[in-house]
């Protein structure tokens, strides 16, 4: 007499599953690697955000630039005491007149203001950024009633080791 025999390709033998020690170290394995890509977020993230300020430094720099090119030009109204500047940031995204055009268009150098990524989110655009007086040193910037130059508020140092108001 036969006795029915079992198939050995069977999958799911009475009993079968994982051991508590399987569990254990698939577990552990899974913790390990998660552990390994949250520094690597972290600094995905901050790539991020140092990208967002060099094209808005790059935005705002040559929107100055813009500006100060239309007022000596003429297409600006700028007074004997005045470098040509923009006396704020705001003029830029808002416009100025055009005092050649006859129908006394705008004249528009930015769309929106971009903000400083490193700034807190309840600022505006406008005052997120530090600017620079025409009149100012280099070696140290304040304010004053022009824009020469914008740079980050953030005291914090970038991937490359130098400090976002440097940038």
């Amino acid at each position: 007499m036969k006795t029915p025999t079992t198939s050995k390709l069977s999958w799911c033998a009475p009993g079968a599953g994982f051991t508590l020690i399987e569990l254990v170290v698939t577990v552990a394995i899974v913790a390990i690697l998660a552990s390994g890509a949250m520094p690597l977020t972290h600094v995905a993230a901050q790539r991020a955000k140092e990208q967002d300020l060099r094209a808005g430094l790059r935005q705002l720099r040559q929107a100055i630039d813009s500006y100060k090119d239309a007022a000596d030009n003429g297409q600006i109204e700028k007074k004997a005491d005045q470098s040509g500047y923009p006396p704020n940031l705001r003029v830029l995204a808002y416009g100025v007149d055009d005092i050649k055009s006859v129908e006394k268009h705008k004249i528009y150098f930015l769309r929106r203001l971009p903000r400083d990524p490193f700034a807190s989110d309840t600022e505006k655009a406008e005052d997120s950024w530090m600017t620079r007086s025409y009149d100012s040193p280099p070696d140290s910037p304040r304010e004053g009633k022009d824009v020469f130059d914008v740079f980050s508020r953030s005291e914090a140092v970038g991937l490359n080791g130098i400090p976002y108001k440097q940038w």
